[in-house]
């Protein structure tokens, strides 16, 4: 059965910038400062340069996070992802996310994402128009923009991104979820690899928490 997404404004700490070999430490400790979401960004060399993460982290966190009452996002930032979403599923992810630009098929692999239990994601690019939503707004759970290009880290916001997150929200039935990834600190309210990037993280996500307005 598809867990529900937690509500309300919210900011997601990715993993990617953790240290991995404290990385049950870390997660422990942004999720008893309040995170409840989880962001795990899957990179394949491919798609994006760099080579990343793969099902084995989830897995590996799929308890602490579930016993915490927490949620496992999923970003596949890969070639083909109708080839990997029944992997992560099976590990514990609670949702999955794949790029608009990855594959042909995207509205097979997004009702392939929900036939395995999870909510439904759909990530764009900066370069990618928001009428490229359009046709799977009945499918989609979630949709991730990315307000910086995939795969290249230090990159600064793209400012034209507020605008397409305000058109986005026109064009979604009001219960999509939005998130934005890339390039966010605290002068943007909003969370990406600022978290665990920083040398306290769980004071990191409670300021991040603080200047969003968010739960």
């Amino acid at each position: 059965m598809t867990r529900e997404l937690p509500s309300g404004r919210r900011v997601l700490p990715s993993i990617l910038s953790a240290d991995f070999a404290h990385l049950g430490d870390q997660v422990a400790a942004v999720m008893e400062a309040g995170a409840r979401v989880i962001h795990v960004d899957v990179m394949d060399g491919h798609f994006v340069p760099p080579i990343t993460i793969g099902a084995l982290i989830v897995e590996s966190l799929r308890d602490q996070v579930h016993d915490a009452g927490g949620w496992l996002d999923v970003h596949l930032m890969v070639d083909r992802p109708e080839r990997h979403i029944d992997a992560f599923a099976e590990a514990g992810a609670d949702s999955i996310n794949i790029h608009q630009e990855a594959t042909p098929h995207v509205n097979y692999a997004l009702n392939q994402i929900k036939d395995a239990g999870c909510q439904a994601g759909l990530a764009i690019t900066p370069a990618t128009p928001v009428e490229m939503v359009r046709e799977v707004t009945d499918v989609v759970d979630i949709v991730l923009c990315m307000t910086v290009n995939p795969g290249w880290g230090g990159q600064p916001f793209i400012p034209s991104s507020v605008d397409k997150v305000a058109r986005l929200r026109d064009l979604l039935p009001e219960a999509v979820a939005i998130t934005v990834d890339g390039g966010i600190d605290t002068g943007l309210f909003v969370a990406g690899s600022a978290v665990f990037g920083a040398p306290d993280p769980p004071d990191a996500y409670r300021a991040l928490v603080a200047a969003a307005g968010a739960t």
